[in-house]
């Protein structure tokens, strides 16, 4: 079915709406029904397989929704597992599943990917990490004159950053972070994507790998054609006056209420340098396999990105 524009009372989307949306009962019966059907996409198995190789890495999902992805990499063999989401109706789903999967040991939290430090199972590691950010290093004054409170600021939309944030150095970091299905892209306004990639950073070791997949409005000559007259309007002030940024789609079909930020390839480069991941591969959905007719009618192309957290500090964005 063609997305069509929905009619819901005007006022920008904010992350409330989001959730909102994903809390629907039409949007949790189709996530659920995905990832007790679905399961991994042939693509997103390569990937996993290729960039998280170790079965017994301590990996960090984000959106994990109802639990497809989740529940995914436990039958791969993945037994170090933790995710989150936002919504609590999804959350209920995903333990639900993976009680029935026998798969109890992993840990599903509901929690929103842009205030991780506001939860109990993520913020002991992110006050680490802040603390060690805030610790004048040997030879100093203390006085602001570290090497990170004089580091420009790599982040070019951010409003007021707060203190920077390095990665976590305890034990208890994570080996490897996921946020698949575009679940990022669910998140309105580009400094709270900034800072659930940033968040994410801190919580894994460096070197630590990332897997994530957003939409490319660039990726074919359609698609650029398609968002011409979207921009046109933007110029003029005439979009839809709930998106945030240009690049943000709000529609509705048959399985609910969808809000989607649709990037091109040098947002998301811009994106994962600015929040201290290294890019090291990109690539849309069909150049890495062939899906089956069911994963195509439940998704549209997608870009699966991969990169690797740096031992730079990075900016935890304010969202005040």
């Amino acid at each position: 079915m063609t997305p069509r524009q929905t009619s819901a009372a005007p006022g920008k989307i904010t992350s409330d709406t989001v959730r909102a949306d994903f809390n629907d009962p039409v949007a949790v019966v189709h996530y659920t029904r995905a990832a007790h059907k679905l399961g991994l996409w042939e693509s997103e198995r390569i990937c996993i397989e290729r960039f998280f190789p170790d079965k017994n890495a301590r990996l960090l999902e984000g959106g994990c929704g109802a639990g497809r992805v989740t529940l995914g990499l436990w039958k791969l063999g993945y037994r170090r597992i933790a995710a989150f989401d936002f919504a609590d109706e999804l959350v209920g789903q995903a333990r639900d599943l993976a009680a029935r999967r026998g798969a109890a040991g992993i840990a599903i939290h509901h929690a929103d990917a842009t205030r991780l430090g506001e939860h109990p199972a993520f913020a002991p590691l992110l006050s680490a990490a802040a603390r060690a950010a805030s610790a004048p290093p040997a030879g100093s004054s203390g006085t602001g004159d570290s090497p990170v409170d004089d580091a420009p600021r790599r982040n070019p939309s951010a409003s007021t950053p707060t203190a920077p944030t390095t990665f976590a150095s305890s034990a208890d970091a994570f080996d490897g972070a996921l946020f698949m299905f575009n679940g990022l892209m669910q998140i309105p306004g580009r400094k709270n994507r900034l800072a659930a990639l940033a968040n994410l950073r801190a919580l894994c070791r460096p070197g630590a790998p990332l897997l994530i997949t957003t939409h490319d409005r660039d990726a074919t000559v359609f698609e650029r054609a398609l968002w011409i007259p979207e921009a046109e309007r933007w110029a003029k002030g005439g979009q839809d006056p709930r998106l945030v940024e240009y690049g943000d789609r709000y529609f509705e079909d048959q399985n609910g209420r969808t809000f989607m930020h649709l990037p091109n390839r040098a947002e998301i480069l811009a994106d994962l340098a600015a929040t201290g991941w290294e890019h090291r591969y990109d690539a849309l959905r069909r150049e890495i396999a062939r899906e089956s007719r069911a994963v195509r009618d439940f998704s549209d192309e997608c870009r699966f990105w991969h990169a690797v957290a740096a031992s730079q500090p990075v900016q935890v964005l304010s969202l005040s």
